[in-house]
């Protein structure tokens, strides 16, 4: 209940700043014009303007304009974000060349995923080796201690002149964006593991490689695995900066493109399902996890049926407890 509402609170924010006239209306929606040359249907024209407008109509005995409050176009209401959810993916594009919503979303998918497992196929390894041996810390942890503070947008320019102006250059910012902060919060996990196990280990006669491939690895995955679960969230945060890098392109161009033509209904609807795949992606990754690694302890979902079923059961025993001879 608690997760419904956490998303139904700003949901209701939402509708209340767009339907209830008297939070936050600074425009009026012109219906009729009235004897006002420059006001047309559909209009948006400042509070103070229409009254003033009106005022002067009313002065000179001419027709009255007429509108209803609303809010700045870059504002829509939730039931335009909803239709426009669907409609974005039925929508043509406007030029022959332009993508289409489903092929923005795929090409971004590709870019996003591209960087991530580059970045964990190195990543991974080198954290768990930082982790476990102090040599290979102290070798790479000061310089990627001091690289990971490097913006990776800042690194633009130089990617397109070296990778070109295509996805070479967006994947290698999701890259940067995510690969020293990977190596440092995997090496962190690793070094949380028990150092009785190594130690019962070296005394069994493990060498380095057996200590690396029979007692870290398999000690950390599981928390490994939640590592590289959050590290993906983080990944997707670069992605918008990550498209505009050379050639815009991927769901950036598309929202780029709507922006330009005043649709931000379609503009918040691409928002939404970046975070709508963001959030999916996640809850698969979670119960990939669960079937993966059964034996970790799975949290118990309080219920609000079996907490009231406890209750009664209680006050049935207490009662049965007190009836009971002496």
């Amino acid at each position: 209940m608690l997760a419904v509402f956490s998303f139904l609170l700003p949901l209701a924010l939402w509708a209340l700043v767009s339907y209830v006239p008297f939070i936050w209306h600074p425009f009026i929606l012109i219906e009729q014009p009235g004897s006002i040359d420059y006001f047309q249907p559909g209009m948006l024209v400042e509070r103070e303007v229409f009254a003033a407008e009106r005022a002067r109509a009313v002065l000179e005995g001419r027709s009255l304009a007429e509108g209803r409050p609303a809010n700045p176009v870059y504002l829509p209401a939730p039931h335009q974000v909803a239709r426009a959810l669907y409609t974005a993916f039925k929508m043509p594009p406007r030029l022959p060349s332009e993508p289409w919503l489903h092929q923005s979303l795929g090409h971004s998918l590709k870019v996003i995923f591209a960087g991530f497992a580059l970045s964990s196929l190195l990543g991974v390894p080198l954290g768990i080796l930082c982790g476990t041996f102090p040599f290979f810390a102290k070798i790479t942890e000061p310089f990627l201690e001091f690289f990971r503070y490097l913006p990776a947008p800042a690194f633009g320019a130089l990617a397109v002149a070296v990778l070109g102006i295509y996805d070479l250059p967006k994947i290698a910012i999701i890259f940067i964006g995510t690969f020293f902060q990977e190596v440092l919060v995997i090496a962190n996990t690793t070094r949380k593991l028990d150092p009785a196990l190594f130690e019962a280990a070296e005394t069994l006669g493990a060498n380095r490689s057996q200590l690396l491939l029979k007692v870290a690895v398999p000690g950390v995955v599981v928390d490994l695995y939640t590592d590289l679960r959050v590290l993906l969230g983080w990944a997707w945060t670069y992605l918008i900066v990550a498209e505009l890098v050379g050639t815009t392109s991927g769901i950036t161009y598309f929202i780029h493109q709507q922006a330009r033509y005043r649709n931000y209904e379609n503009v918040y609807a691409a928002i939404i399902l970046i975070g709508l795949i963001g959030l999916s992606s996640d809850v698969i990754l979670a119960r990939i996890g669960s079937a993966l690694f059964p034996w970790t302890p799975a949290r118990a979902k309080p219920s609000l049926v079996r907490s009231i079923v406890k209750f009664l059961a209680a006050r049935g025993n207490g009662r049965a407890t007190k009836e009971q001879p002496a």
